[in-house]
């Protein structure tokens, strides 16, 4: 699969040394959201692929979709604005603030629609792409998450990445987790082991939909890319911190976060990775993970603390200091 190169790759791999010593295993984060600035985090890997053949069919214009506080429409707005193409989001939901990710998505030159009816979306981007080709453009689709066979080749390199990390560091980790908000990232990550029969335990933490939700949208990726599989049986999705819903983060939440801050110097955002990071310690509590090597996909999303969240936080820091 052709790819161009817009990452800074290899991602580095950092152990979490407190962590690791308050849960009694060895903790480790692959530092994903270090792909870049504009472009920082995951969706820039499956951007590589997904933008490579959007260049090959002569495209000059990308229609995507997230939520108002998207990072593949930032990326995507980003890569655009490099490459000299158009860019067409169409975002879910009303902005209260034009701040986080949506200032950047306007900062980077993007055409920028509104859709409150998520059932909407689909035929929305349809409208926009023959209406594009009514202009002579040629448009070309990327799905929510660029989270399809294509984009999931992103981190089908990502895991070949990890086993070379692994030798250099000399390590073998039993277990990798990463936060699911559209399925191509755990996709990647899955069938990178199952190509590779390395057996690793490879989980995820649902930040929106059910397990059985997003099982059927991995499993859908993955009969595009491979139809020879037999199985999908250790595809494993929890679902059991997503808390109050997508992009909604409770106060325990944020001090969980805050604390993690002020332990290790790393920023989980309070969409993606601080619910899957936070599922995976809570998990290790209970007992239900064994393994002892564990790596943790740092998905990015530094600009998830829009100034809800930052107001919130700053009050139970204070909170806190007092106590």
């Amino acid at each position: 699969m052709n790819k161009i190169n817009l990452a800074n790759l290899p991602t580095r791999i950092v152990k979490l040394e407190k962590t690791s010593k308050r849960y009694n295993k060895n903790i480790y984060l692959k530092r994903d959201d270090f792909t870049g600035t504009e472009v920082s985090g995951n969706k820039v890997r499956k951007l590589e692929y997904a933008m490579a053949e959007a260049l090959n069919n002569e495209c000059d214009a990308i229609i995507t979709t997230g939520a108002l506080q998207s990072n593949h429409c930032r990326a995507t707005a980003a890569v655009c604005a490099e490459l000299g193409l158009e860019c067409y989001l169409i975002l879910m939901g009303e902005p209260n603030e034009i701040e986080g990710n949506l200032f950047l998505d306007y900062f980077l030159g993007a055409n920028i629609y509104f859709e409150n009816d998520v059932d909407s979306v689909s035929n929305k981007m349809e409208t926009l792409f023959k209406d594009l080709k009514d202009k002579e453009k040629k448009p070309y689709i990327i799905p929510m998450g660029a989270s399809n066979h294509i984009g999931t080749y992103g981190y089908i390199n990502a895991y070949e990445e990890i086993l070379k990390q692994e030798k250099d560091m000399n390590i073998e980790f039993d277990l990798i987790s990463t936060p699911v908000g559209s399925g191509g990232t755990y996709g990647g990550l899955w069938y990178g082991d199952y190509i590779n029969n390395k057996n690793k335990r490879i989980l995820g933490f649902a930040v929106s939909e059910t397990k059985e939700y997003f099982k059927e949208t991995i499993v859908n990726i993955l009969r595009e890319l491979d139809k020879d599989i037999e199985s999908f049986d250790t595809i494993e999705i929890n679902d059991l911190y997503v808390g109050q819903g997508y992009g909604i983060a409770t106060d325990d939440e944020l001090e969980f976060y805050l604390e993690i801050g002020k332990n290790e110097g790393v920023i989980f955002d309070p969409c993606y990775t601080g619910k899957g990071f936070r599922g995976l310690l809570r998990e290790i509590e209970k007992g239900n993970i064994k393994e002892e090597n564990i790596l943790f996909i740092h998905t990015g999303g530094l600009m998830g603390w829009t100034k809800e969240y930052i107001d919130r936080a700053y009050e139970i820091g204070k909170i806190k200091s007092r106590v």
